[in-house]
């Protein structure tokens, strides 16, 4: 039973943060070119952190769905699907001919038809539009260990003289 407990020190505990700030960003984007910066300029880089303060989560609808767009869509990919599958069987089938693939495009779309039309009519309607989410934060901190602290935060006003478009 010891074979499969693992020690306080292999499990991937959650834990806050540590460091000084030394910089904040609007963007990640910003905070990767400053440590980015930071690296270019030998700055001891293993002692940052980049924190995202305040994150959300941020769903953007991509389109309307409608029962012509998921029927379409289960079609293609259970054709695809499909169409594997009967590739590999007419494959190893001596003499089969095209029959498998034929058997598995027809297989793979009905199959691909029957699942989505269950999932989307399962909805019942409350869910009629596609979308992406992803999380992000208000802004980001570049934290230091406190050794560097200081030497970081000089070399970050620095590159903020130059202006963005400086590396």
């Amino acid at each position: 039973m010891t074979a499969f407990m693992q020690s306080p020190s292999t499990v991937n505990i959650p834990t806050l943060p540590e460091g000084w700030p030394i910089a904040s960003y609007n963007t990640y984007q910003e905070a990767q070119r400053a440590v980015d910066h930071l690296a270019d300029s030998a700055f001891p880089v293993q002692g940052i952190t980049i924190v995202g303060v305040d994150p959300m989560l941020v769903e953007r609808v991509a389109g309307r769905l409608t029962w012509g767009k998921v029927l379409g869509s289960a079609a293609a990919s259970g054709a695809w699907l499909g169409l594997f599958v009967g590739l590999l069987l007419s494959l190893f089938t001596p003499g089969a001919g095209v029959a498998p693939i034929i058997i598995g495009l027809v297989g793979g779309i009905a199959f691909g038809l029957a699942t989505s039309a269950a999932r989307y009519a399962a909805t019942r309607g409350q869910r009629d539009f596609v979308s992406t989410s992803q999380v992000v934060a208000r802004r980001y901190d570049v934290l230091s260990i406190p050794a560097n602290a200081q030497r970081g935060r000089d070399m970050l006003a620095t590159l903020a003289m130059k202006g963005p478009q400086a590396a």
